[in-house]
């Protein structure tokens, strides 16, 4: 207890030292957890878009489907016997989506196109896939089987048509033969990814299946979780629903999607290589503060040493005075990130001024108004790491005061 008296009388020796020191910590915490916090609600915000427009954060595949993306890896719904229900009565299941993407060519009387035609369940998708979040319920599909499309607006313009217009779409039969369906526009898809937006046409599952010449043919079933920490319990359980000779695979966002998923690696890895150097900052201030500390202090570490203390209680000084550096920086600094977090969970960065309504990254839209989310377990690493740093950097400080020769030290000026 006398040496956590004396270090907190040292600290203080030199106020304005000790004020930009804990500044600099607090501050330098607080951009650490600020930026993670809202790096951790914009990858969550882009993953939830991506699922729900994708794969779903988890989806059954047949064979390599996920990485070959080879059209002819459908497989029957149909005969799977209530997998649909079973996978959808699982605890934590929001949406079970089967989906169809057949390569095809669109054609209208003067222009054509390579397309992705893509067969869904318009009642099941409706509330769900971000892409028609902004078409009014009469532009919807209206069946399962129904010649209604929902066609990317680029698309529309190259093919020269508008809504109402019918149009012609021929892709690969099952024998290799060219199957043809006509199609009339009900509504329009606009993504703001200029790729989708012009080779995207959306029927109802079972028309685009018919083109395979099996009407209940998919290939993707994407399953929509409650809650994106269910993932890793629900694999297995949903692979032992799976017909054990089917081939099916169930897996997660990260191999389906693995566009976003690099994306997202990739901006984190850039982000903990600026945490690094905003740490290594307040490393060196941690050391340059008890350092000029100790050399203001020689001359009394020298009379210290001399009337019966020993080096080692000069080291604990030093470092005590670190810890109790970074104990006030660290509740500052998580007083501060807390409400930075708060501002930015709540209000977030309206890019809206700068950019289109849409923003891209790693082929996923997501809202350009970023909001944070709360990962309080990093928070609280933060907290530690400050403060086990502060330490760490006072070592050579306190190996340098334990180290003065009380004769020479008496001497000093």
């Amino acid at each position: 207890m006398e040496t956590l008296r004396l270090a907190w009388r040292n600290v203080w020796r030199n106020r304005r030292r000790t004020l930009i020191t804990i500044i600099a910590m607090s501050f330098s915490l607080m951009l650490i957890q600020a930026f993670h916090n809202l790096s951790f609600g914009v990858y969550a915000q882009m993953v939830d878009s991506g699922v729900r427009s994708g794969s779903g954060h988890i989806a059954v595949y047949r064979g390599d489907y996920a990485v070959s993306r080879d059209d002819r890896l459908f497989w029957n719904l149909g005969k799977m016997t209530g997998l649909e229900d079973k996978i959808a009565k699982l605890e934590g299941i929001k949406a079970v989506l089967p989906r169809i993407y057949l390569p095809a060519l669109a054609q209208s009387s003067r222009e054509s196109r390579g397309i992705l035609l893509t067969g869904i369940d318009p009642q099941a998708e409706d509330k769900i896939n971000p892409l028609l979040k902004s078409i009014d319920a009469p532009s919807l599909l209206r069946s399962l089987d129904g010649r209604d499309a929902l066609v990317g607006s680029r698309l529309l313009t190259e093919l020269k048509l508008k809504v109402g217009n019918k149009f012609v779409v021929t892709a690969q039969g099952p024998e290799g033969e060219l199957v043809s369906e006509l199609l009339r526009i009900r509504g329009l898809v606009q993504s703001g990814i200029r790729d989708v937006d012009s080779s995207l046409v959306m029927v109802g599952r079972k028309r685009a299946a018919a083109m395979t010449g099996q009407p209940d043919a998919i290939h993707e079933l994407a399953i929509i979780l409650e809650n994106p920490a269910l993932e890793k319990k629900l694999i297995p359980v949903i692979t032992k629903l799976l017909p054990p000779k089917s081939n099916l695979r169930a897996v997660s966002w990260e191999l389906a999607m693995a566009n976003l998923a690099n994306a997202i690696k990739l901006d984190h890895a850039s982000q903990k290589f600026i945490f690094f150097i905003i740490v290594l900052i307040v490393t060196i201030g941690v050391v340059n503060t008890l350092l000029m500390s100790v050399m203001e202090r020689i001359r009394e570490f020298g009379v210290i040493l001399a009337v019966g203390a020993t080096p080692g209680r000069l080291r604990a000084t030093v470092m005590t005075e670190a810890l109790l550096l970074g104990a006030v920086s660290m509740l500052f600094g998580n007083l501060l990130g807390t409400l930075a977090t708060w501002y930015l969970v709540e209000i977030g960065i309206d890019l809206r001024d700068f950019i289109p309504e849409t923003m891209e990254f790693g082929g996923v839209i997501f809202d350009p108004v970023m909001r944070a989310g709360w990962d309080v377990g990093y928070m609280l690493q933060m907290s530690a790491y400050v403060l086990l740093l502060s330490v760490i950097a006072s070592l050579y400080p306190a190996a340098k005061a334990a180290r003065i020769a009380p004769a020479v030290a008496m001497r000093h000026h």
